[in-house]
């Protein structure tokens, strides 16, 4: 800290200045965060920023106008609110936080039963896939519960359901499904997964839950797919977690979590505190929080309707239809994104014997665009591809310009070195052991072989361009 203070118009400048070298958040795809919003709704978000959403006795509007966005996305969830059923829920401020308090319900729900049949209750587990979102990771490591993944193939990289089921035991908390995969947007089958579980329960009275990881598709499958179900319209799904700042079409800073009834919220996880004037209950891991996304949160819906957010969804999937075909086009790519899920497009190298996806997303940054390239979790590592998130604020002129630069940078890579060569000239590219001039054993490596040792190159330059705190 300086010692001494200087005038708020310069330390403005200092700061403006720096933030210049920040990308544009509009060309950020690697981001499902909104990143555009109507001029009225931010003069909403500033003209609450001063609010501290806690204190629900100071700010009874703010509080009303959250228990109405649980309401409607409750209802567009399918819970089955009647006179003897009452769904519940939170604002958080994100999928993180909510997938938090429904793995702790989970896990209350689950010892408190094993305690009352006076078994043992420190050894519970949760199945996923490999493909879940690393705050499934962080549950499990911060509240001490095994995480039980389902690995995937190359091929399919969602959950299995018939594997999840199998992996299911005495010790299981729920079974995680996710509604929009972070790595390809492909919705897992949440049906096909209840009915097998409730094969499976039956047979030995487990009554294992699910959780839906609804964090990006939970506001686009009601839109586009009613009929699809994945929802409460399945009893054993108990809870479901949203992202309102993901297609939600709101601001980072907020995420919702519902539960099918007040009994799948164990009580003793709610807290009541008096000292902001008067008993207020309270379910989340932070305590203070800005009311700002949630009031924007209910302007959305009130704003658009269910006519509206249908309609930005249908465009959002025929944005990535456009980038899709474009992509196709060049000959270049295989794409990897199924057509019904999140709107975006993941897509590989046909050829990566010269060059890698990494070495795409490096040069895109010239233009401005910020496109991440990763692999795929175990069991399919060796797939490396590029993924480009389609939001409300990207349209179709974007998609075209995108593919333009696309076609560009292949073109250009095409005249340089090939970086995958040089590291392979440190692999044998033969498929057989033979004798070498000097009479010596030489290992021998597949291609196969030789393009995961490649990947698993770039993938550790990746990880030394980490930044950040942690």
């Amino acid at each position: 800290m300086p010692e001494n203070s200087m005038p708020k118009d310069a330390a403005y400048q200092v700061i403006n200045d720096e933030l210049m070298l920040d990308g544009n958040p509009r060309l950020n795809l690697a981001s499902f965060v909104t990143t555009w919003m109507e001029p009225e709704c931010n003069d909403l978000i500033m003209a609450s920023i001063n609010k501290n959403y806690v204190d629900m006795d100071e700010y009874p509007v703010t509080t009303e106008l959250q228990n109405r966005c649980v309401n409607i996305i409750a209802h567009l969830f399918n819970a089955p609110v009647g006179e003897k059923e009452t769904a519940v829920g939170v604002g958080t401020v994100g999928s993180s936080e909510a997938i938090m308090l429904a793995g702790l319900a989970f896990k209350r729900k689950w010892q408190n039963k094993r305690k009352a049949e006076g078994k043992p209750y420190d050894k519970p587990n949760i199945v996923t896939g490999a493909n879940v979102q690393v705050c499934w990771e962080k549950f499990a490591r911060y509240f001490e519960v095994e995480l039980k993944e389902v690995k995937l193939t190359e091929g399919y990289y969602v959950m299995d359901p018939v594997k999840a089921v199998e992996m299911v035991d005495e010790n299981t908390i729920c079974v995680a499904a996710i509604l929009g995969s972070t790595l390809t947007g492909e919705f897992e089958d949440v049906k096909l997964l209840n009915d097998l579980l409730s094969k499976k329960n039956k047979e030995t009275g487990w009554n294992t839950p699910i959780h839906v990881d609804a964090a990006s598709g939970g506001f686009i499958a009601p839109f586009i797919w009613p009929d699809l179900e994945w929802d409460f319209r399945l009893p054993l799904v108990k809870s479901i977690n949203v992202s309102g700042h993901k297609y939600g079409l709101v601001y980072a800073g907020v995420g919702w979590v519902v539960w099918r009834t007040k009994e799948d919220l164990p009580d003793e996880l709610i807290f009541h505190i008096n000292y902001l004037g008067s008993d207020q209950p309270t379910f989340t891991l932070n305590f203070s929080k800005g009311s700002g996304q949630i009031i924007a949160q209910y302007y959305q819906f009130i704003r658009l309707g269910f006519e509206g957010y249908k309609r930005i969804m249908e465009n959002c999937l025929e944005n990535a239809r456009v980038l899709r075909e474009g992509l196709e086009k060049t000959g270049r790519f295989d794409i990897v994104s199924k057509d019904k899920g999140v709107p975006l497009v993941a897509f590989s190298l046909k050829d990566s014997s010269k060059h890698t996806v990494f070495e795409i997303a490096e040069s895109l940054r010239r233009f401005g665009w910020i496109i991440p390239a990763y692999t795929m979790p175990a069991n399919a590592q060796h797939i490396a591809v590029l993924r480009v998130v389609v939001r409300e604020d990207f349209n179709r002129s974007l998609a075209e310009r995108l593919v333009s630069h696309i076609d560009q940078v292949m073109k250009e890579t095409d005249s340089l070195p090939s970086r995958v060569a040089v590291q392979a000239s440190r692999i044998v590219t033969v498929d057989e052991t033979q004798d070498n001039m000097d009479g010596k054993k030489t290992v021998k490596k597949s291609s196969r072989e030789i393009q995961e040792e490649v990947t698993l190159y770039w993938r550790r330059l990746a990880s030394e361009k980490r930044t950040g705190a942690c």
